[in-house]
């Protein structure tokens, strides 16, 4: 009797929901909304040659909306951006799809008959019932009211900095600067993350960091090992972009743990709305600051003012370029630094292992990583690797993506009743 009566409450429990998707518990057909359309959003950015301001932008979108459409019909957790309440027996999944997809025909107009056929492939799929009906028009409805929530966002119009001249300063005129006034999706003030300056031009620490990117960065000194770490993490345009990869980090942990899709689309919202204002508080600090390059940095450094640095005219980056925007800080290491914060809040451990193949891997090979902090911080390393960036605008970068991070899981998509809170961990 013992033993039955044990039984029953483990496969209650698991009947409950411990990480076993609803479709499974239900043994309808499950269409993995989360991942399908999400890497519909990637591959949008992929073909728009997007920035990484922009391709946060958008996956933030997409990750909302399916999270305020699920949530939204259960409502146990507050919304991200859609306040109202949805139908009680809609179907999540076809709410989660018709969501994203609203989001997607707005913003990839030019795509838009090939987000109408997923979209029907996955309700032919899911069938025609109320619920599906009422759980499509909702979700709908849902991605509208995102679309046009942040149409006025600041995202919009395109604003340039003009190049700088002098030592210190960088030299190109760079796009996207419109995006340090951009309204976050979570944070209460983006502009509290810009960190302090970088290390005056005549002091050691600025030294330091040039003597080491001088040496590691520098394309005439042989190193595959660091080529290929740098080229791995590279993602230029034509990519995901970093934000987008630290996207499929979350699904394929996600996956591998098998999480609800209520679960799923609130951890890739999370991730998403940190990502994305982690791009406010980057392009800000580049902005105000406005650094140069350690090409320039190196070619000119008779004009530093620092005895502990030496000009190479003929110094060249081992990424072939001197990169596109002011220096400090590394943008890549923001956005590294909130993906892994937010994954770590949201597991609530850093030691989870996972494999990864980026979109400009050598090869195509991929790589394993024990924590998601380690992938972050050879995502960091790998722009001093390239000579892109000093190691001082990764460790600034870093801490960026750290604090926007832990402001946005300390604060947003909580239980509406209950601790919201595990420890440090948000619930």
């Amino acid at each position: 009797m013992v033993k039955k009566l044990l039984l029953t409450v483990v496969l209650g429990l698991v009947a409950g929901g411990l990480g076993v998707p609803a479709a499974a518990q239900s043994g309808r057909v499950d269409i993995d909304a989360a991942r399908r359309w999400n890497e519909l959003a990637l591959n949008a950015v992929r073909a728009a040659r997007a920035t990484d301001a922009d391709a946060a932008r958008l996956y933030a979108m997409v990750n909302v909306a399916m999270y305020d459409a699920v949530n939204g019909m259960g409502r146990t957790r507050t919304p991200a951006l859609v306040p109202e309440r949805g139908p009680r027996n809609g179907d999540e999944q076809a709410a989660a799809v018709a969501a994203a997809h609203a989001v997607l025909v707005s913003l990839d107009a030019s795509r838009a008959a090939g987000y109408d056929a997923a979209l029907a492939a996955d309700l032919a799929r899911l069938g025609d019932g109320h619920g599906v009906t009422s759980g499509v028009a909702w979700g709908r409805r849902v991605g509208e009211r995102v679309v046009t929530a942040r149409a006025d966002d600041g995202a919009t119009p395109v604003e340039t900095q003009p190049a700088g001249a002098g030592p210190g300063v960088f030299r190109a005129a760079w796009s996207g600067t419109q995006y340090r006034n951009v309204r976050p999706f979570a944070v209460a003030d983006a502009s509290r993350y810009v960190p302090g300056p970088p290390p005056a031009l005549g002091s050691v620490p600025y030294a330091a960091a040039f003597a080491e990117v001088a040496v590691l960065g520098n394309a005439a000194l042989s190193a595959p090992d660091l080529l290929a770490t740098y080229q791995f993490w590279s993602l230029p345009a034509g990519s995901d972009q970093p934000p987008g990869e630290w996207l499929r980090i979350a699904l394929t942990v996600a996956g591998d743990r098998r999480l609800p899709l209520a679960e799923e689309v609130r951890l890739t919202a999370l991730l998403t709305m940190a990502l994305a204002d982690t791009t406010v508080a980057t392009v800000a600090t580049k902005y105000t600051y406005q650094h140069w390059r350690p090409t320039t940095a190196i070619r000119e450094a008779d004009t530093d003012g620092n005895p502990s640095t030496t000009a190479d005219p003929a110094w060249t980056a081992r990424a072939g370029a001197a990169g596109g925007t002011p220096e400090y800080v590394s943008g890549h290491s923001s956005y590294s630094g909130a993906g892994a914060a937010a994954l770590q809040g949201f597991f609530c451990t850093d030691a989870i292992p996972f494999t990864l193949a980026t979109d400009s891997a050598p090869g195509g090979v991929a790589r394993g990583y024990p924590a998601f902090s380690t992938a972050a911080a050879e995502a960091g390393r790998s722009r001093v690797f390239g000579g892109q960036h000093f190691e001082f605008s990764n460790q600034a970068g870093l801490e960026i993506g750290r604090g926007v991070s832990a402001e946005v899981l300390g604060t947003r998509l909580l239980r509406t009743t209950g601790p919201s809170h595990f420890g440090a961990c948000p619930r």
